[in-house]
């Protein structure tokens, strides 16, 4: 099941089998995944009466069983005697309200006395059919949802999509009521956690770019990213071009975020073997040096040559985009696989931009950018996880590298390695201290009065364990990732991408986008899969069987989409518009072919299921010999 699925409704509500409580046809629905030995569902029942009088005939809720709190025996045998009362005397509504009005424990005398008051009958012979009923109805709403990506309780689901926000009345009366905040909100979020999108949105920017580049706002387009902007502090003055702000600057932020995903990868993550992570490293650099030679062997030589690194990177986001399009046709083992080794090359591509398209070398500020660098392994060793010092820090490695003629996005590589990293925390202990903070904070009766809410004090403190759950490499990854997905890489298509289609352009400049398009076209996939082939034979590598070495070849025929990241290159290699203009076009014809060849070898291939079964039968064989 997708994640986007995930946050869907996993079984429609249907009024002859559900639990409803008011108009079945209200136009808005809540529904609740509980348990009756949970607290919080206790504090939540009590909004749910108070939002149901504010909403009236407006509003149907609907309560599905998930006895997921310990002592979960206690929470199943209530989930069941609620269900053997609807069953037995059609009460579940009572019931229901009598159980979430009991504290969240139960005795066996317990059950007994709310049966008694509503009268249901004992579990006898008599009622075998309908206890095992019951007993199969709680299964049922367990299983549903799993389906809607309820994994605590109460998880509440209005009108078919699960919300996230607080529980307090307002915030669910808002959420049920649909304002035009939470409705942006909603909408933002499912677009985000739809995997494709970045890679949409690259399009439509990139589009509207051509689109204005080629249209009467042309030269004004194409002079706004020309103009100066920055900083002056008296007679002193930081500008740059504002194409620059974005190349140099903001992109930056995304080699940090690239930066900080293969570190997660391989420290904690999939790759976190030797020889797991040896297969997309060998990759990585297969499909660079093929690509390199391959464009290097079609130019020949002059100042054309210079542009030999457009076609080892690869854009991560459009290759991940169309993997995760192809469904259940790719494994998981693929996508990290595939994900793993364009991170890698991306890498290795600001490390060639900063050595071989950097400007003259002030030895001044690159010995500057060496004494920061040693501060930031400074704040490293010395065990500090604030993100502050740390970011503060990076910014003034960004401005020495910027100075010292070296690329500055590097910045953010540097940054992420040494962003800290450190061990798991010990859950239990930060849980049993944040409930010692809250039950000792939390007002009794006699000390209600003008005291509503937690103290400063005790508030810092649930910061401090919040932010101890977290390691400061992953806070800041979870920060700044959609910022690099959603306005950091948009933002560059939409000023890199333009440029001015006309016959002109390709006068001349048949070979660069010849070998532009054959590096990465022909040379990725070939150099991909060679050197893997290459590692796994020697032993340094091993390749999941979940994928076959055709759905490789088809990964790194994807690997060729170059777009965002051969764009950057291309702008550091080619200082004449016209040489630029050609280098854009030949790059958009190569992503469009290898994204063309990649999907058509990942379809023809063997689904997720088929690959594992004819691996299943490889071994099997290997074990009769």
């Amino acid at each position: 099941m997708s994640e986007h699925r995930a946050h869907r409704l996993g079984r429609p509500v249907d009024v002859q089998r559900d639990h409803i409580l008011g108009n079945p046809s209200a136009p808005m629905t809540l529904v609740e995944y509980g348990s009756y030995t949970c607290t919080h569902c206790h504090a939540a029942h009590r909004v749910i009466a108070a939002l149901r009088d504010r909403l009236g005939g407006e509003m149907r809720y609907v309560f599905r069983h998930l006895p997921i709190t310990a002592p979960r025996e206690d929470a199943v045998r209530a989930a069941q005697f609620a269900e053997f009362a609807s069953q037995t005397t059609d009460r579940f509504w009572p019931v229901h309200d009598a159980l979430m009005q009991h504290a969240p424990t139960f005795r066996d005398t317990d059950f007994e006395h709310i049966a008694a008051r509503f009268n249901v009958p004992p579990r006898d012979h008599a009622h075998d059919a309908e206890w095992q009923a019951a007993v199969a109805r709680v299964a049922e709403d367990e299983a549903s949802g799993a389906r809607s990506g309820a994994r605590v309780t109460p998880t509440f689901l209005i009108n078919g999509r699960r919300y996230e926000g607080a529980w307090d009345e307002g915030a669910l009366a808002e959420a049920m009521l649909g304002s035009l905040g939470h409705r942006l909100h909603a909408a933002s979020l499912d677009f985000a956690r739809w995997a494709p999108s970045t890679g949409v949105l690259l399009v439509v920017m990139s589009l509207l770019a051509i689109v204005l580049t080629n249209s009467a706002l042309g030269p004004s387009f194409e002079s706004f990213w020309t103009r100066p902007f920055g900083i002056h502090l008296g007679s002193r003055a930081f500008t740059l071009p504002v194409i620059q702000w974005i190349n140099d600057g903001l992109l930056a932020i995304f080699f940090l975020v690239v930066g900080l995903e293969i570190k997660r990868e391989f420290t904690v993550g999939r790759l976190a073997t030797r020889r797991a992570a040896a297969l997309p490293i060998a990759a990585a650099f297969g499909g660079m040096t093929i690509p390199a030679l391959i464009y290097l062997a079609v130019i020949g030589g002059g100042p054309l040559s210079a542009g030999w690194g457009m076609v080892i990177a690869t854009d991560t986001a459009f290759a991940v985009a169309l993997l995760v399009l192809l469904g259940d046709r790719v494994s998981v083992d693929l996508r990290v696989f595939l994900t793993a080794a364009v991170i890698v090359d991306d890498l290795v591509a600001i490390v060639v931009v900063a050595l071989f398209y950097s400007g003259s070398i002030d030895l001044g500020y690159l010995a500057a950018s060496v004494v920061v660098t040693g501060v930031l392994v400074a704040l490293n060793r010395s065990g500090i996880y604030s993100p502050l010092p740390y970011a503060v820090v990076g910014i003034l490695l960004w401005v020495c590298l910027h100075d010292a003629g070296l690329h500055a996005t590097l910045a953010g590589v540097i940054l992420a390695v040494l962003t800290p990293t450190r061990p798991p925390a010990n859950v239990q202990a930060l849980m049993t201290q944040a409930q010692l903070v809250i039950h000792t904070e939390t007002p009794n009766a006699g000390d209600a009065v003008m005291h509503h809410g937690l103290s400063t004090a005790a508030l810092r403190t649930l910061d401090t364990i919040h932010d101890r759950l977290e390691s400061p490499a992953d806070k800041l990854l979870r920060s700044i990732e959609p910022w690099s997905s959603f306005a950091v890489l948009p933002l560059f298509a939409f000023a890199n991408a333009g440029v001015v289609w006309s016959t002109e352009v390709f006068s001349g400049h048949g070979r660069l986008m010849l070998a532009i398009v054959l590096g990465l076209v022909v040379g990725k996939p070939l150099g991909m899969t060679l050197s893997s082939m290459l590692a796994v034979r020697l032993g340094f590598a091993a390749k999941p069987d979940a994928y076959t070495w055709r759905q490789l070849s088809g990964a790194g025929a994807l690997a060729g989409i170059g777009f965002t990241m051969s764009l950057f290159i291309a702008h550091e290699a080619f200082p004449s518009s016209v040489d630029f203009a050609a280098a854009k076009i030949g790059i958009f014809i190569a992503s469009i072919t290898a994204a063309c060849a990649g999907v058509a070898i990942l379809w023809g291939g063997a689904s997720v299921n088929e690959a594992v079964e004819v691996a299943s039968r490889g071994a099997s064989r290997e074990a009769a010999r």
